[in-house]
C-alpha cells in the first residue's frame, strides 16, 4: 500500500524488520519530492543561501529525527546538505529502505518547504 505524503506526516516511525522491495520503493517515491533511490536508501541534496541557513535546517531536522529515532546520514557543506536515508536494522542487518525512511523524507521535506524554500 503506497502512502501519500500527508499519511506519511501523520506516521511515527517504529522498527521495521524487512526493507521494501524495490519496486514498492520506486512506487513510494513519487510520495516524497526531490528524493531518488541510492542502492538501499534513499537520497536528496538541499541548496540553501549560506551556511547559517544550511546549519539552521540541520538544527531543525535533528530535533524531528531525534524524535523518530530514525538518523540519517549527513553531508554538509557551505551551502548544501546531502540527506541520505536507509534502515540498517531491516533484513538480517543487512540494511535497506523502510516505511520509516520515506516518513522521516516527508518530515524533512516539509521542513524545507516551510522554512527554507
Amino acid at each position: 500500500m503506497m502512502l501519500t505524503t500527508a499519511e506519511l506526516l501523520e506516521r511515527k516511525c517504529k522498527p521495521e524488520r524487512d526493507a521494501m522491495p524495490a519496486d514498492e520503493v520506486a512506487a513510494q517515491l513519487p510520495a516524497i519530492e526531490g528524493w531518488q533511490q541510492d542502492g538501499k536508501r534513499i537520497v536528496r541534496t538541499f541548496d540553501f543561501k549560506d551556511y547559517y541557513e544550511t546549519l539552521a535546517f540541520i538544527n531543525a531536522i535533528a530535533y524531528v529525527v531525534h524524535a523518530e529515532d530514525h538518523h540519517p546520514e549527513l553531508v554538509v557543506t557551505y551551502n548544501r546538505c546531502v540527506v541520505r536515508f536507509d534502515t540498517h536494522s531491516v533484513d538480517g542487518g543487512k540494511g535497506g529502505v523502510s516505511i520509516n525512511d520515506f516518513i522521516c523524507a516527508a518530515k524533512v521535506n516539509a521542513i524545507f518547504q516551510q522554512s527554507f524554500s
